[in-house]
């Protein structure tokens, strides 16, 4: 681990913090239930992780939970529980202050020392080494003006100041100091440490490989054992929240300064340990040297360091501000609580997630039964702002079980429209939604229109049209496979992003229409101009090999869509499923949708298949994007399937849409009253004659002996 010689001062970035908004939620709970004008300091508890992306620090963050409870008498510590990886607790102090004259008149720098004698005098009673988070012990004063509900407050976060300062010998990614089997066996080492629920949340540590290139971590307390070692390689190591390549976090200043005051060590090997995905990183994590000078008077116990800490607002020594009111009225306070679970998601898990995108999606659901309550329900939670509901049915009496959006009031005098309830219903969960309800009905091939009711007809395919062209995305969520042939012609025709859910009784069908048969870089590009948001216009509307295009809901048939409603009993006139079909066939739906707004080719993404060789697809941030998804209750499995375009397709091919360009209203009326229309259009109907052409030749089993038989 030997660097270049080079020496410069060692710099370390500084610690940054965050507030979730329920910490001060909570805070003026107490200040108005339980401390009144008591001003006593507030033991706290903040957390922070090890960095687990490149590009974004991990904050030291204050919750809810970081305070203590309301329910005891005394400002006892928070009750934290411990072995969380992504939540490091730190212990901390907060003064808050009664009036905003108080606040400023704080003695900030008497405050800073006195929690920088605490980490000096754990340092020196080996504390320290017992429980090493009270080396990151912090300090938070605030003022809470709970009449406008604003807040004052700033952060420190104590460091001992070395002086003369430490010199950096060499810092490089940790893939550079160690040999091939060291690095796996310290990355195996490093992986067992942090799922341990004894030494998941243990920031400071020490990292020995011996000479058989095997690593161990091990508890700063076990600092004699690993003295007793010869030949070993001995390193630092501690959870840094930075992810900048050069410099490290600040967790090691007072991890350096125990290490020089309590073993006087004045050269200091020290591993950053960062994260990708909840396992050790070794091209991120950082190893370097320090040289340490011993500042005089540090022997001496009662002596203690200079510190510094304040946390700077943007570039100034200032305080910070936030205001709760907006957030108090009840919409708004809708809003950021229901967005908490997606912010959280760009923390860690998914940090390319794009909200505004979704937020600003217009999502057109066909059919508001069973798939449509369930499909809207998802579609909020995932952040989707702007939902319409199209349906021509009342809410019965048997809906409200299977139904989500519906209660039993809906289905009284007759029923409520179904598109009205589902909307009311939207909007009453969660009243920022910008929901809207259509009362139409779908016009469908095999159910012929008589001539007074043409033009009836005719209107509800030209709104149809228009309101397909005004979204970005629409769902096929209807009842029968005939009502799903317009919409398809439609969404091909403006190449629309299309999902299609389907349920039988207890099997599903989930998939995604491909592309338009005519889609171009320039009509894609008008497009997402017209339909979407600046965020959604990279969807990657252009095939990217000039390949097959998906097919659609309609390409695998042979036959055109016909009448599949009259002449049916009971049981075949209402969709009779197991009812824990639709919510898993709605949730996948909604999942394929963000899988394909997150995916850089967009509507031209490739099909993927579970377990298939293609790498690109396992890099994506939301994982696999499938064509179809066809599960199975009765067996408890699903599989991902993938199905080109069909040139004989009734509802996307290009011989249909070109029909439909030329000719309009004129051609739907013809498919509509007309069951073969399509079939002839499309060449299915030669397709069938050529079939029905071959003749087998079967034996007919008939011989003479046959006479004798007796007829009965």
């Amino acid at each position: 681990m030997e660097g270049s010689s080079g020496k410069s001062i060692l710099q370390f970035a500084p610690f940054q913090s965050s507030v979730d908004e329920g910490f001060w939620h909570g805070l003026s709970s107490l200040k108005l239930n339980k401390f009144g004008i008591d001003d006593s300091p507030i033991p706290i508890t903040g957390f922070y992780a090890p960095c687990s992306h490149s590009q974004v620090s991990n904050h030291l963050t204050l919750l809810a939970e970081s305070l203590p409870s309301d329910s005891s008498e005394e400002s006892e510590v928070p009750e934290i529980s411990r072995g969380n990886r992504n939540r490091c607790s730190v212990p901390g102090i907060l003064y808050n202050t009664n009036t905003v004259e108080g606040f400023h008149g704080l003695d900030k720098q008497g405050l800073l020392k006195a929690e920088a004698q605490k980490i000096w005098e754990d340092i020196h009673n080996g504390r320290a080494l017992e429980d090493s988070s009270v080396l990151s012990r912090f300090l938070l004063i605030s003022f809470a003006d709970l009449k406008k509900w604003s807040f004052h407050y700033w952060f420190a976060f104590p460091a001992l100041v070395l002086d003369p300062p430490a010199t950096l010998v060499d810092l490089r990614p940790a893939s550079q100091c160690f040999s091939l089997e060291e690095a796996e066996s310290l990355s195996a080492a490093f992986n067992e440490w942090r799922n341990s629920s004894l030494t998941a949340d243990v920031p400071f540590f020490l990292v020995q490989i011996d000479t058989n290139s095997h690593a161990t971590i091990k508890h700063l307390k076990d600092w004699e054992t690993c003295q007793s070692a010869d030949g070993h390689k001995l390193l630092f190591g501690f959870y840094d929240p930075c992810h900048l390549p050069n410099n490290p976090g600040w967790p090691l200043r007072n991890f350096l300064a125990l290490i020089c005051s309590r073993w006087d060590i004045k050269s200091v090997h020290f591993l950053c340990y960062r994260e990708n995905r909840g396992f050790a990183d070794m091209g991120l994590s950082l190893v370097g040297e320090a040289l340490i000078t011993v500042p005089q008077g540090w022997r001496d116990h009662p002596y203690v360091p200079n510190a510094v800490g304040w946390e700077l607002n943007k570039g100034r020594k200032i305080p910070r501000g936030i205001s709760l009111a907006k957030s108090m009225d009840p919409t708004r306070l809708a809003i950021s609580a229901a967005d908490l679970n997606l912010k959280l998601m760009r923390w860690r898990a998914l940090p390319s997630l794009n909200l505004n995108s979704l937020s600003s999606l217009k999502c057109l659901l066909l059919g508001a039964g069973t798939l449509g309550c369930q499909v809207a329900r998802t579609l909020m939670a995932w952040g989707v702002r702007r939902i319409t509901l199209v349906d021509n049915g009342r809410v019965a009496m048997s809906n409200p079980l299977r139904q989500s959006l519906y209660t039993l009031d809906d289905c009284l005098n007759g029923g409520e429209f179904k598109a009205t309830a589902a909307v009311n219903s939207l909007k009453r969960i969660f009243p920022a939604v910008e929901a809207k309800g259509v009362v139409m009905a779908i016009p469908m091939p095999g159910h012929p229109v008589p001539s007074q009711e043409e033009q009836t007809v005719l209107d509800d395919c030209r709104s149809l049209h228009d309101l397909i062209d005004s979204h970005d995305v629409v769902f096929l969520l209807t009842d029968t496979r005939e009502s799903r042939w317009l919409p398809s012609l439609l969404c091909a025709n403006t190449n629309k992003i299309t999902i299609t859910a389907a349920l039988g009784f207890d099997s599903f069908l989930v998939m995604r229409h491909g592309a338009g048969p005519f889609s171009s870089s320039h009509d894609s590009n008008a497009e997402a101009a017209n339909s979407l948001s600046a965020d959604m216009s990279n969807l990657g509307l252009t095939d990217r090999d000039g390949g097959k295009r998906l097919g659609c809901y309609f390409c695998n048939d042979v036959v055109a869509p016909i009448d599949s409603t009259s002449n049916r009993t009971l049981d075949q006139q209402c969709t009779v499923t197991r009812p824990g079909l639709a919510p898993i066939a709605s949730a996948l739906a909604v999942e394929l949708l963000v899988g394909i707004l997150h995916h850089p080719h967009g509507i031209f993404a490739e099909g993927d298949v579970l377990n298939s060789s293609n790498s690109e697809s396992s890099e994506q941030p939301l994982g696999i994007l499938p064509h179809q998804i066809r599960g199975s209750l009765a067996q408890f499995s699903q599989m991902t399937l993938v199905g080109h375009s069909s040139d004989s397709c009734t509802a996307c091919c290009s011989t249909v849409v070109s029909e439909y360009r030329k000719r309009g209203m004129e051609f739907i009326l013809q498919a509509i009253n007309h069951p073969t229309y399509l079939e002839d259009l499309t060449g299915l109907t030669e397709l069938m004659k050529s079939a029905s052409s071959f003749e087998l030749d079967w034996d007919d089993g008939t011989d003479e002996d046959d006479d004798d038989c007796v007829e009965v």
